[in-house]
């Protein structure tokens, strides 16, 4: 399955199908098998980069696709 990205609306990212999460030195985030994990978005997960649900209440955010502007 190809990897699929949905910004949810009031949450996080959630990150689905055949993919890696690495840091910024290149290092794997051990995912334990998952093939679906959450992303924070708001800043507020003691779990970071992964959600815990701490933007519950705290985050607002309507989630509508958009067209970026072409590359300059």
């Amino acid at each position: 399955m190809a990897t699929k990205i949905t910004v949810l609306s009031n949450g996080s990212l959630r990150v689905e199908g055949d993919f890696e999460i690495v840091d910024k030195e290149g290092n794997l985030y051990d995912l334990g098998g998952r093939t679906v994990v959450s992303l924070c978005r708001c800043g507020k997960s003691q779990n970071k980069p992964f959600c815990d649900g701490s933007h519950k209440g705290h985050f607002e955010h309507d989630a509508k696709a958009f067209a970026l502007p072409p590359k300059s």
